[in-house]
């Protein structure tokens, strides 16, 4: 996964490995300086560090979260950054169909 991300001109590659109705999980690698930038946080998320370190931040919140951390992504606009070549799962539950 880091391999397709160094190859990526924005140093970011993802691939989905759960789709369902009521879950989402996304592999994402980041090269160092690369990041997510600023966006809306679905009701319920986390985002599992397996590698490297990321600094997840909402308005003046911030979190790191080096490999093995799990951190609870808050109901906020977010975004995130690599402080290193990263590798994270991010897992979310989609808002509800009305």
């Amino acid at each position: 996964m880091l391999a397709q991300a160094r190859a990526d001109a924005r140093g970011t590659a993802s691939t989905v490995v759960v789709r369902g109705p009521h879950q989402r999980a996304v592999l994402i690698a980041l090269t160092q300086t690369a990041g997510l930038a600023e966006h809306n946080s679905p009701p319920a998320a986390t985002l599992h560090c397996l590698l490297g370190r990321v600094r997840l931040h909402a308005g003046e919140l911030e979190w790191i979260a080096s490999a093995g951390h799990l951190v609870t992504i808050p109901e906020h606009r977010h975004a995130v950054d690599a402080l290193e070549d990263s590798v994270f799962l991010l897992t979310v539950t989609p808002p509800a169909r009305t």
